[in-house]
């Protein structure tokens, strides 16, 4: 069992000299735009390094870390089998722009894990397998239109940039600018959990929808779990259109289950893009599913995808070290521990009286600052992002680390151990009220 992680705040004025010079370099001083902490404010915090549990910023702050690099790290940080594996499989060459073993064995693994997955396709990133997908499933079927649910993100090709919408057909328009209207015109948009709005888009569009993409547990929206029989009456609504059904497990892949959401709901996909866990914290990510929509991909078929990286022997290795320690007492610990931060946590906001609640599945989790129920992007969006924001720095100043916005999911790993899931509820009661004082 991993020892309690220690704790120590203090300043953060290295961090803020390093932002500083990172604005002139990069867009917003970020690589990524969440990181910039544009949606809670204040100046972000600048990490050196991870070890277990923790997170420590350039200032030598310790943090214990909920929020995993979004999703990847189950393991925690430089896990000792993950980090030799990098380090053996780096010694013997980083990239070759050729096959090799490792990825039949990382490809051998993820199938046994996920049957769905007869033939698969290795990338480096959950947005190319994603866009790949859909590639795949215009191909094989022929047609053009796709569907996906509102709030439901899945990465940023231009297909998928998609502004919110209403009502049970909505046609996308672009959600950023330089996506042209043309590459969203076939994109059609649903509210998640009904499926009503799914069956009356499908009979809208007899015969032209190629493909519906969703993450079966979003984690975007924050994390919004499918009502009990949604995903089953998708699978059946995507038979009788002929339509090709894309579970986005790039979270929920090997995070709530081995075999991932697909496998504890009991749902069969035709195709499942995954990420994170599977690169074991390396740039990553899958594409697979059924072998005869996969043999439309070249050099079988017609559909063309390809990549100088892909396969890349130490994202490999990093993957098999991780998987290989993902068995069914592993899941067991994490349900444990999720279990435990979420009665805490419940019992600190009944305590608090404030407006919020947890919602959880497994070892992943969202705060939402409003009294719910979450079920779908519009009752996402109810939730106090102001609140949210000041709750977070409350969290950060007492050394925990959160996702820096409210409609994202924070990450219990293997690392954590009782006490710092303790040491977590512990530091919610005075952030609560801190975040709810007006």
């Amino acid at each position: 069992m991993p020892a309690a992680a220690q704790t120590t705040v203090g300043r953060r004025t290295a961090s803020a000299a390093l932002f500083e010079r990172a604005r002139r370099l990069f867009p917003g001083g970020v690589n990524s735009p969440v990181r910039a902490f544009n949606a809670v404010g204040g100046t972000p915090v600048f990490i050196t390094r991870g070890k277990g549990a923790q997170v420590f910023d350039a200032d030598g702050n310790a943090y214990l870390d909920f929020l995993g690099s979004w999703g990847p790290l189950i393991l925690g940080h430089a896990d000792p089998d993950v980090v030799a594996a990098i380090a053996a499989a780096a010694a013997d060459g980083t990239t070759f722009g050729a096959s090799t073993e490792r990825e039949v064995l990382l490809g051998e693994a993820v199938r046994a894990a996920v049957p769905s997955m007869e033939r698969m396709r290795f990338v480096s990133s959950g947005t190319e397998a994603t866009m790949s997908a859909l590639r795949v499933a215009r191909g094989f079927t022929g047609r053009d239109k796709i569907i996906k649910v509102d709030g439901g993100y899945h990465g940023h090709a231009d297909t998928l940039l998609v502004a919110a919408g209403s009502g049970a057909a909505t046609l996308g328009l672009p959600g950023s600018a330089g996506v042209t209207a043309a590459a969203v015109g076939d994109t059609l948009l649903v509210p998640f959990n009904s499926e009503t709005a799914m069956a009356a888009t499908l009979q809208a569009h007899p015969g032209s929808v190629a493909a519906v993409i969703i993450e079966p547990i979003p984690g975007n929206m924050g994390l919004v779990p499918p009502a009990a029989g949604y995903l089953q009456a998708l699978r059946r609504l995507c038979d009788e259109h002929g339509v090709v059904l894309i579970l986005d497990e790039v979270i929920s892949g090997f995070r709530v289950a081995r075999g991932g959401a697909q496998g504890v709901l009991g749902i069969r996909p035709d195709l499942t893009c995954l990420g994170k866990i599977v690169g074991g914290g390396l740039p990553l990510g899958v594409y697979g599913g059924r072998a005869d929509i996969m043999a439309k991909v070249a050099p079988d078929g017609p559909v063309y995808q390809a990549g100088t990286l892909s396969g890349n022997p130490v994202a490999m290795a990093a993957g098999l070290a991780t998987l290989a320690k993902l068995d069914a007492a592993a899941y067991a610990r994490l349900e444990k521990l999720g279990q435990r931060l979420e009665r805490g946590v419940r019992d600190t906001i009944a305590e608090s009286g404030a407006a919020a609640h947890l919602m959880r599945v497994g070892s992943a989790f969202t705060l939402f600052f409003n009294r719910g129920p979450v079920t779908d992007f519009a009752s996402a969006k109810t939730a106090d992002t102001a609140r949210y924001a000041r709750f977070f720095h409350a969290m950060l100043d007492r050394g925990i680390y959160l996702p820096p916005a409210q409609l994202e999911a924070g990450f219990v790993s293997l690392a954590h151990c009782e006490a710092d899931i303790d040491a977590f509820v512990q530091a919610c009661l005075p952030s609560l009220r801190t975040a709810t004082s007006d």
